[in-house]
């Protein structure tokens, strides 16, 4: 199977540290709005709004959605485990853990991956390096959600547990998402498609269960917070996901994992006044040294400095 794997350029790399920052900013937004809606009523809004601006966007492309029953039972799938799924446990999770710590343990989705695809798939199977990295990442899960059951958290552990089910969910969908293009649909269809399928659901759900209009009405910093997750962080996001998954590959996308973290981390602390504990960072540590072990690059790129010094070394110690 032929994959791209292109060196990116400077427009790739502005665009996947501008994919860092949205997708990193989702969970500051969401770390706002849950101060004043339900999970439900902030995922319900965040997909409706994207579904809103997606659908906008493909007839302004004179472009039109496909009417196809199959293709349109995929959409529901993709957005049961794309979005309805990840958005509510994590948005949930935010309610009791804060939102750097959510981006940390959302960092583990590629770990999923790696194992879903595993199983499911036949030409995604383990390799040394994608197994070691796996175990890594998981070791510091284990510790971060092992030292706040030992200290009697018992809302934040199962907060944690809920982000990483979250972020199983993704692992499933990126399984699942591989048949559209079998389906003969293009990403920017897919991505509106999802999305609406998810609107579908989850806005009358929404309604039923958590009847937000009987609460007090929230202010102008948790609608702002909404249109922004819904707007950038999940709309604009899927553009310049699919736009670099296009022109640069998947493998070169993985990267984007390493930086969600880091400004969801940023903004945490310095807006939202949130801070990590040391376990935490020594988690995100380990998590960041699995993702290292299965992406492969930064340690290649260890053993060929290492192997050029050594043998400029040698050369010296010979002369």
């Amino acid at each position: 199977m032929k994959t791209i794997d292109r060196t990116m350029g400077p427009m790739e790399w502005a665009l996947l540290l501008t994919l860092s920052m949205l997708w990193g900013g989702s969970f500051f937004f969401v770390g706002v709005a849950v101060e004043e809606l339900g999970p439900l009523t902030i995922v319900a809004l965040r997909v409706g709004l994207a579904a809103l601006a997606l659908n906008a966007l493909i007839l302004l492309l004179g472009q039109r959605m496909p009417r196809d029953r199959e293709l349109w039972a995929a959409f529901f799938g993709m957005g049961l485990l794309n979005n309805m799924i990840p958005f509510t446990l994590i948005a949930w999770g935010q309610g009791h853990i804060t939102s750097g710590l959510a981006s940390i343990l959302n960092a583990t989705t590629p770990f999923f991956t790696i194992v879903v695809a595993h199983f499911l798939t036949r030409d995604e199977p383990f390799t040394p390096g994608r197994l070691a990295g796996v175990a890594i990442g998981f070791v510091g899960v284990a510790y971060m959600l092992g030292t706040e059951v030992h200290e009697g958290s018992p809302s934040h552990a199962w907060a944690q547990l809920a982000v990483l089910a979250g972020a199983l969910s993704y692992a499933f969908a990126g399984v699942f998402g591989r048949r559209f293009r079998a389906l003969g649909c293009s990403p920017l269809v897919a991505a509106c498609g999802q999305v609406t399928a998810s609107a579908l659901v989850l806005m009358p759900l929404a309604l039923a269960v958590e009847r937000f209009w009987q609460q007090p009405w929230p202010g102008l910093e948790t609608w702002s917070a909404v249109f922004g997750l819904a707007l950038f962080s999940t709309a604009l996001a899927y553009l310049i996901y699919f736009r670099l998954l296009a022109s640069a590959g998947a493998t070169n996308l993985l990267l984007v994992t390493f930086l969600i973290p880091a400004s969801a981390i940023l903004l945490g602390t310095f807006v939202l006044g949130e801070r990590l504990e040391w376990r935490h960072l020594a988690g995100m540590g380990l998590i960041g040294l699995g993702l290292a072990g299965i992406d492969g690059r930064p340690l290649r790129r260890l053993r060929k400095t290492a192997c050029t010094y050594w043998k400029a070394w040698r050369e010296d110690m010979n002369r």
